[in-house]
């Protein structure tokens, strides 16, 4: 199995970061996929811990849109911030997650525009995927996805919640969709539904974590090693075993990530 999206360089986990990898390990972790907040000089140093303690573990750097509002007045500077830190980061393997989030517009929308315009960029630029973060805002990030993508980008749809019409345009984008901890929850019949349409082949399985933890964990903190919750999940929806949807899902993550 593969976390491929959690945010264990989170403060969250500087007291038992030990404790959390070797959980995720016991639980059959392959690996996980670090989100890194570009310019968290704190966040960086935790992930070089981590790295000591899970060699494995790959990592992904960008501007999330509500830090794009730092970055107004000068969208290129978030660009070169995330380039030259992916230059310093021999596990930086993604530029995200960025995109659009209409829900909590913590920055004004045209300046989430900008700056997530820039970064894909910089992805088509370094040759790298892109981790997207959208919400409430599919439409307009499918429409930036469709216009810089240059027929080049790859990616993920992380932490998808989103309807058929998005998974429909993700997929004919190239790109994967990820499932986390939501899957799980009982009034998340719907999505249930979506995850069902979508081939295996495209899936990745996710935590966000310490977001989202899944049944029978919500309301708690979550980690990697619920990502097993999803996996099983998602193997009711598709009508396999879950040892089917883990190698399927991480034969997945090695074609998109490349680690």
């Amino acid at each position: 199995m593969i976390d491929s999206h959690c945010h264990l360089a989170d403060q969250t986990f500087a007291n038992d970061l030990d404790d959390v990898v070797r959980r995720a390990r016991d639980a059959g972790l392959e690996r996980a996929l670090v989100i890194l907040e570009a310019g968290n000089d704190a966040e960086a140093a935790q992930a070089r811990r981590l790295e000591t303690l899970w060699p494995e573990v790959r990592t992904s750097i960008g501007v999330h849109p509500h830090q794009a509002h730092q970055f107004a007045d000068e969208p290129q500077r978030a660009v070169d911030i995330v380039r030259a830190q992916f230059a310093a980061t021999s596990t930086a393997r993604a530029v995200g997650e960025i995109g659009l989030d209409y829900h909590y517009d913590f920055s004004p929308r045209d300046v989430q525009h900008a700056v997530f315009r820039a970064q894909l960029r910089l992805a088509r630029e370094l040759g790298r995927p892109v981790v997207i973060h959208t919400r409430e805002a599919d439409d307009d990030t499918v429409a930036i996805l469709r216009e810089e993508g240059g027929g080049e980008l790859r990616g993920v749809l992380h932490c998808f919640t989103g309807s058929d019409a998005l998974a429909e345009a993700g997929l004919a984008l190239g790109f994967f969709i990820s499932l986390a901890g939501i899957l799980t929850f009982p009034r998340a019949q719907a999505l249930r539904d979506t995850a069902r349409r979508v081939p295996l082949d495209r899936l990745l399985t996710e935590t966000d974590s310490p977001f989202l933890a899944p049944i029978p964990y919500r309301g708690k903190r979550n980690e990697p090693a619920y990502v097993a919750r999803v996996v099983a999940t998602l193997a009711d929806v598709h009508g396999v075993s879950p040892d089917a949807v883990s190698a399927e899902t991480t034969a997945n993550f090695h074609t998109l990530f490349r680690p």
